[in-house]
């Protein structure tokens, strides 16, 4: 499982776990949580790459319109089957 490296708008260093990754739209999204242990219950979350192609770093955003999160969760459900989005 990749990790990586996000820095918070409080320039808190944050890790992640990439769970999925996938581009709808031209957008690419990530699956991520914060526990590298398969067998445990975690939250995830849902990221989008909002950067520029000139951008050196991706910038990731979690996803906050419902609309999008609903339709970019079922994209993961179908690419992860044993992953259950409450």
């Amino acid at each position: 499982m990749e990790k990586i490296s996000l820095v918070s708008e409080d320039g808190d260093k944050i890790e992640l776990y990439v769970l999925e990754e996938t581009r709808i739209s031209g957008i690419n999204y990530i699956l991520v949580t914060e526990s590298d242990d398969e067998n445990e219950d975690a939250e995830v979350y849902i990221l989008k790459d909002t950067s520029k192609s000139t951008d050196a770093d991706a910038i990731y955003e979690y996803v906050e319109d419902d609309s999008e999160l609903d339709a970019v969760a079922k994209v993961f459900s179908e690419l992860l089957e044993d992953v259950d989005f409450r």
